[in-house]
């Protein structure tokens, strides 16, 4: 009796302390919904109101309130009056009944048999004032906490019932001598397997406790039903709202400024590079430290005596800390490992990786010199730290044995192969052993997840949760997560810009290029993975068959030189000269050059100029982790004007997909792409251009970073219960 009584108190305590937190969870879950209610209709709200066109604002109001678990929306003005209401708001609800204040509020009230949650938040917006008003029903935290209750009550009698039945199965043995079979049930249990609560190391409810965390975490996403405009102030809000106090730690080994002696003078230089053009707006709205190589001539004579220098240079609000590389290092860091080793291992692009023992060792040394950095940089223990790219494989593992506490997110730019690729490594394990050191781990597409989780599967003796997408290595999980790049909406470098027909003309001055030439253009570093000899022979193919676009149709590519001290870069730039001195004399004759090639760094605010005056973009990659030069064409052209031929290697191509998607090997198959896009009509062009923005800016580089640092913080949050449980 002793027994029985003692398992029901239990019973009940656990099932009491299942429904605590679940309903906890969810009404922090409500709330937080109902402020990204209140963050993005904010700017709306106070226009109409403050206009008298308030009335607009009942359809906008509504579509909000299609989300399954948001009610109803209201806005009283500052007299106290109800002055816009969604039909479900309730008639028993009146702003003077209601705590209106200067600060948020939170208030509960029952109607029509339902509880609600109304959440009040002040607006000042100019002589707008007023309160938006964000009503829940929360009968669905009273279902999930008859849920939970349900789930805990069975696992637990569940539980006591099977420790019952094992008691009782072990004294029947012992007093009737059935040893044996004894023997052969214990066997097949364990071939059995671990039971669920053995594998994740908790009460046998967890599971599904597991899964009602999964749906919350689902459900509080902001696209979640609620068009949010993206922007460094609704970033830097929510930092502010989810990890405040939190400090943000940048790690990549190109820096956003470099500094170079030119002529006896100093000279601001901003790298062509993908990853600098998407980190640098999240910085600039975080705030922060940038830990980066300093590899400009000038850079140490612009840096303090931390070496650090606050940037951007016109407005600075955030920090440069530079850490400084022997050539020794460079060339066996960046140049062995990184470039001739890991860069086409991951992007399969038919040059052969080099692994040599000595790049190795440089490989790890600098990497540990970027972890102490980052140690030293830190002012909590607690940090946010964003590992960039195939530099710094190792380091998430290494700040993990510094910095316990810190949340580390690693994004990998390139492509990751698949395991019989990947495999060619001779340090595969070294590598992934240290990806998943990181808190959270992203790529940019699904399927470089998928191949992770394989390559992990196969090299690694972890525990993978393929229905949640972690893995589990001594102790620590890590989350695999895709999380497409994107760029700034609005980019910074089409603010000054001159109208499209200004910087058509400009370029067709530029390059002596007559007023009936079409004109497609290609902007990329001069790296073999990009396809460039491959769209030239396109060119060529084009004019061979379709000799009317011969005078008429020129590619204007731009490369900026990289990597110059490899044989493979070096020997490209090369053949690209060659092949486009040959292509150019087949059609001497017809009046221009078809291929015009500009071998020299691009300042951002160009590159947009010759976006502007193309006809079309082509981004022919043959492997590629995102390639956003596919979206700054498409940012660009505001004119809704032109056409994008995209390779569909390229990650873009999984978002742009009204883009001419082409296959890069296919020389003909390019050349009619080409054609297609010579002859599309204007009305065409624009449907296809418009679309492409719109998903630009609806998913730009700002919705990149909430999504990593909302992960993150829903880590924080939990790994904070379980500590507290524990204590």
């Amino acid at each position: 009796m002793i027994g029985i009584a003692a398992t029901a108190i239990i019973i009940i305590a656990m099932s009491v302390l299942a429904s605590i937190m679940v309903e906890g969870w969810a009404s922090r879950d409500v709330a937080l919904r109902a402020r990204l209610v209140f963050l993005a209709v904010h700017d709306q709200v106070a226009a109409s109101v403050g206009d008298k066109s308030g009335a607009n604002l009942v359809p906008f109001f509504d579509r909000i309130a299609e989300d399954e678990r948001v009610l109803a929306l209201g806005f009283c003005s500052a007299t106290g009056k109800l002055e816009l209401a969604t039909s479900a708001l309730p008639a028993s609800l009146k702003c003077g009944n209601l705590p209106l204040g200067v600060s948020d509020t939170q208030s509960k009230l029952s109607a029509a048999g339902r509880t609600l949650r109304v959440s009040i938040f002040p607006m000042v917006a100019g002589k707008v004032s007023g309160h938006l008003l964000v009503i829940h029903d929360l009968s669905f935290i009273e279902k999930r906490v008859r849920k939970a209750r349900l789930y805990t009550t069975l696992a637990l009698i569940g539980a006591a019932a099977g420790f019952a039945l094992l008691t009782f199965s072990v004294v029947l043995a012992l007093t009737r001598g059935w040893t044996r079979s004894m023997r052969s049930f214990i066997a097949e249990f364990r071939r059995g397997g671990p039971t669920p609560c053995a594998e994740q190391g908790a009460f046998p409810v967890s599971k599904e406790i597991s899964a009602l965390l999964t749906e919350l975490r689902v459900e509080r996403k902001f696209a979640n039903g609620i068009h949010v405009e993206w922007s460094p102030q609704t970033l830097h809000q929510l930092l502010e709202d989810e990890m405040p106090g939190a400090q943000v730690l940048i790690v990549s080994n190109r820096e956003p400024y470099i500094h170079n002696r030119v002529d006896g003078e100093v000279q601001l230089q901003i790298p062509a590079s993908g990853l600098v053009s998407a980190l640098e707006p999240v910085m600039r709205a975080c705030g922060g430290t940038w830990i980066a190589h300093g590899s400009g001539s000038a850079d140490q004579e612009t840096v303090d005596g931390h070496d650090r220098i606050r940037v951007p240079p016109a407005d600075p609000t955030y920090t440069l800390r530079r850490v400084w590389l022997s050539e020794e290092e460079q060339d066996g860091y960046y140049y062995g490992f990184a470039n001739e080793g890991l860069w086409p291992l991951c992007h399969i692009a038919f040059v052969r990786p080099n692994f040599r023992e000595q790049d190795w060792i440089h490989y790890k040394a600098v990497n540990e010199r970027f972890a102490d950095t980052v140690v030293q940089e830190a002012t909590c223990d607690d940090p946010i730290v964003l590992v960039q790219d195939y530099h710094f494989a190792l380091l998430p593992r290494m700040i993990r044995k510094r910095l316990p506490k810190a949340t580390i997110i690693t994004f990998w730019h390139i492509p990751w192969p698949n395991p019989e690729t990947f495999s060619i490594c001779p340090w595969r394990e070294e590598i992934m052993d240290g990806l998943l050191g990181s808190s959270i781990l992203g790529f940019h597409t699904q399927f470089h997840c998928n191949n992770f989780l394989e390559a992990t599967d196969r090299f690694m003796e972890s525990r993978i949760d393929r229905e949640n997408s972690s893995v589990s290595l001594g102790g620590h999980e890590t989350l695999i997560r895709p999380y497409p790049i994107s760029i700034e909406g609005p980019p910074a470098a089409l603010a000054a810009q001159a109208p499209v027909a200004e910087c058509r003309a400009a370029v067709r001055r530029r390059f002596g290029l007559p007023d009936d030439v079409r004109i497609a253009v290609g902007v990329e570093r001069f790296d073999y993975t990009k396809g460039i000899l491959d769209r030239m022979l396109a060119v060529d193919d084009l004019l061979s068959r379709q000799p009317e676009w011969r005078g008429k149709f020129v590619l204007l590519q731009v490369a900026a030189p990289t990597r110059g001290k490899l044989d493979a870069y070096s020997a490209l730039q090369t053949e690209a000269v060659r092949l486009a001195e040959e292509i150019n004399a087949r059609y001497e004759g017809c009046g221009c050059k078809p291929i015009q090639l500009v071998i020299r760094h691009h300042e951002p605010h160009q590159v947009f100029e010759l976006f502007r005056a193309a006809d079309m973009c082509v981004v022919s990659s043959l492997h590629d982790g995102m390639n956003l030069v596919a979206k700054e064409f498409v940012a660009a052209r505001d004119d809704n004007a032109g056409v994008l031929i995209l390779s569909s290697f390229a990650g873009a191509s999984r978002e742009l997909s009204e883009a001419l998607i082409i296959n890069p090997y296919d020389t003909h198959g390019m050349a009619e792409g080409f054609a297609s896009a010579l002859r599309m009509p204007p009305e065409e062009q624009g449907n296809r251009i418009r679309l492409m923005r719109d998903q630009i800016r609806q998913r730009n580089v700002y919705r990149w970073a909430a999504q990593m640092l909302l992960d993150a913080a829903w880590l924080r949050r939990r790994e904070g219960i379980v500590v507290a449980a524990k204590n």
